[in-house]
């Protein structure tokens, strides 16, 4: 590996006489996630519920209180999405 490549991959934290201390580099949050998914008290992952930004007319007022809730993420999705938010 070159120099230059080691470099991106490792930051030097402190030297301590001939032995280096490095960490690995931080993994980016991707930030359409962090928009829109949030965590629950628990630990689990929430997210908005679809259909209720436009033609609102002919949904019933019922219909729109309960979109305007958050709901749980699927399961099967919880663990590709946990892996786009490294930190929350």
């Amino acid at each position: 590996m070159r120099f230059r490549a080691l470099i991106r991959a490792y930051r030097i934290i402190q030297c301590y006489g001939t032995q280096k201390v490095t960490i690995m580099p931080k993994i980016k949050t991707k930030k359409g996630a962090l928009k829109r998914f949030k965590r629950s008290g628990g630990g689990k992952l929430l997210r908005n519920k679809a259909f209720a930004s436009h033609i609102l007319t002919k949904k019933s007022s019922k219909r729109k209180r309960n979109l305007r809730r958050s709901t749980l993420l699927d399961r099967t999705d919880m663990k590709k999405v946990a892996r786009l938010l490294p930190y929350k």
